[in-house]
């Protein structure tokens, strides 16, 4: 990961604004979901579905790998029409490495026991769709760009229906019970699976779908690079996704909407979700010049890796130092929000104020323009 400092704006005329908006927002309800002040006591909003379903909080990581594939739309621009040299692919593979690595940083700070280190995890499956969708985006044309999408995603439920997994059956969606589980079993190993359990919900195979989710982005992406800064494009943008919704919803009532298991009925409902929110920001920022608006996400937006890394480096930091009898963290809860208000509310206002302390933190790198990129 390498500091840069550009030498004119980070917003120039070749990037849409409202795309580092739309990532800034995800970031800081990353950030938010993340830290309540008590896990006993969270909104249910805040908190992901138990297994199937969907709540506002499974949004947040899909609407990150679609944001991957919309940026992949302009940073590959240059590449259509010839092909990628060898230096490109080593970039990609740089980048691939990177990402996972800063996950196994994450999964084993600060103890680092190599027989028990998570393997998988947020950045790694982000690394992994990455890599996958920028080989195909590379040696492929856009009409099988949408073949490969829609494979990945009737192939995977194909897969994961219909394929018997053995001491199994064939079907079983339950959490040890289903193929992905099985395979991540059987590659991996229970030690390295998360909390150690029998299953891993950013396992490998369901991988395949959240690739899918990054070809969702990078065609929509690709297609929002050559269109007018009208309000017709804000509504072809939400009218795409509420199609996307509603087969989402459709597919969900025989393939359940289930974000552990990354289904492709969840790829198409919160694919629908992320292009609603794509397209208010473009309204609001592009067409509407609400720039404004939109400032406070985007300074988040344009160093989401460093927020991402940073917040999690310093939670695990407030988990494991004590004061006391208390960790850190839960002392910043009892002594500064606790007293003021309801159990449920402190936890929320424990959060928001870890949201708005990184906030300055990255504004202060944003005046800088110092912009941290992998």
């Amino acid at each position: 990961m390498t500091a840069t400092t550009p030498a004119r704006s980070p917003a120039h005329t070749a990037r849409l604004h409202s795309l580092d908006v739309f990532r800034g927002i995800a970031i800081a309800a990353m950030v938010l979901v993340n830290n309540p002040g008590d896990w006993d006591h969270v909104y249910p909003p805040l908190l992901h579905s138990e297994w199937n379903g969907c709540t506002p909080t499974d949004l947040v990581f899909p609407f990150f790998l679609f944001i991957v594939g919309a940026a992949m739309a302009f940073s590959f621009a240059r590449y259509e029409g010839r092909r990628a040299d060898a230096g490109t692919y080593l970039t990609i593979l740089r980048r691939t490495a990177i990402l996972f690595g800063l996950g196994l940083l994450l999964n084993g700070f600060p103890f680092y026991n190599l027989a028990t280190l998570r393997i998988l995890g947020v950045l790694q499956r982000i690394a992994l769709a990455y890599l996958l969708a920028s080989l195909v985006v590379l040696n492929c044309s856009r009409h099988r760009q949408w073949l490969v999408t829609a494979g990945l995603l009737v192939g995977y439920w194909l897969v994961i229906r219909f394929v018997p997994v053995p001491g199994g059956i064939a079907g079983d969606l339950s959490p040890a019970g289903n193929l992905g589980a099985y395979l991540d079993r059987l590659l991996l190993g229970t030690s390295h699976l998360y909390l150690k359990g029998r299953f891993d919900p950013e396992g490998l195979l369901g991988t395949l779908p959240a690739t899918a989710t990054v070809f969702i982005g990078y065609l929509s992406g690709h297609w929002l690079r050559g269109q007018p800064r009208r309000t017709r494009t804000s509504l072809i943008l939400a009218g795409a996704g509420g199609v996307l919704i509603l087969a989402g919803w459709g597919w969900g009532q025989f393939f359940p909407i289930n974000k552990s298991l990354w289904t492709s009925s969840y790829v198409l409902l919160t694919s629908g979700w992320a292009l609603g929110l794509v397209a208010a920001c473009f309204e609001l920022v592009e067409v509407r010049g609400g720039r404004r608006w939109g400032w406070p996400f985007e300074v988040l937006g344009l160093n989401a890796i460093f927020l991402f890394v940073g917040s999690g480096l310093v939670g695990r930091v407030l988990k494991y130092t004590h004061i006391g009898d208390l960790t850190a963290g839960r002392w910043l809860y009892e002594h500064l929000f606790a007293p003021w208000t309801t159990p449920v509310n402190a936890s929320l206002a424990y959060a928001l104020a870890t949201v708005a302390l990184w906030w300055l933190v990255l504004w202060v790198l944003y005046r800088r323009q110092w912009f941290l990129k992998v």
